[in-house]
């Protein structure tokens, strides 16, 4: 995918939009007929969640599969998105700010020498090694294949505290420049207000 391919299909969408407090939500129907929930930030324009609506031809059921934010949402039905992990397992968080994409990686209590983290040019992900193979991870990065960035190992910090790994990458100019043109078109996208209705109920009701 490109820059121009993912914000045409952002373009082409049916949108809907209400806002509670300083949360903005937003419900996509693509013609493809995926579905995908975002939640901005008003103060920042950063988004805080998204997940996806995709048919599971297994189960034969809609799924909703979490890209960022929490592991299980609030007004998502958790038996309908994952199988809650042990507590001790790694637990992988992933979360945006206004310049860098975060990466946690929870219960990895291996020091930071142990760990081996590249971006794969050809992949455009990250992969985690442990010099004593007790933990692997891919890390795909749905941002840059919108818009087909190649990763830079210079443009990624890591460092480890309290058991957990925390992977920063800087965002690249033409990630931020395609973050910017989506909300220029959710400028358009008509926004219903609802000063006194729970927050789960409302991403709920716009996932229906």
């Amino acid at each position: 995918m490109s820059y121009g391919s993912w914000l045409t299909l952002v373009k082409n969408a049916e949108k809907t939009s209400a806002v509670q407090g300083n949360v903005r939500k937003v419900h996509y129907r693509f013609p493809d007929g995926r579905e995908m929930a975002e939640e901005y930030s008003m103060d920042t324009g950063v988004v805080l969640r998204r997940a996806w609506k995709t048919k599971s031809e297994l189960m034969r059921k809609d799924e909703w599969k979490i890209e960022l934010g929490d592991p299980i949402p609030s007004g998502f039905k958790e038996n309908e998105l994952l199988v809650k992990e042990s507590s001790s397992e790694p637990l992988l968080s992933k979360r945006l700010t206004r310049n860098s994409i975060e990466w946690r990686i929870r219960n990895l209590p291996y020091p930071l020498c142990t760990y081996s983290i590249t971006c794969d040019k050809n992949k455009k992900n990250i992969t985690i090694r442990t010099s004593n193979k007790k933990y692997f991870k891919n890390i795909e990065v749905p941002e840059f294949q919108r818009c087909n960035y190649t990763p830079q190992q210079e443009e990624m910090t890591v460092k480890h505290q309290n058991a957990t790994l925390i992977i920063l990458y800087k965002k690249p100019k033409i990630l931020l420049e395609m973050e910017k043109a989506v909300l220029m078109e959710l400028q358009a996208v008509e926004t219903m207000e609802f000063d006194n209705l729970n927050c789960e109920e409302l991403l709920a009701d716009l996932m229906t």
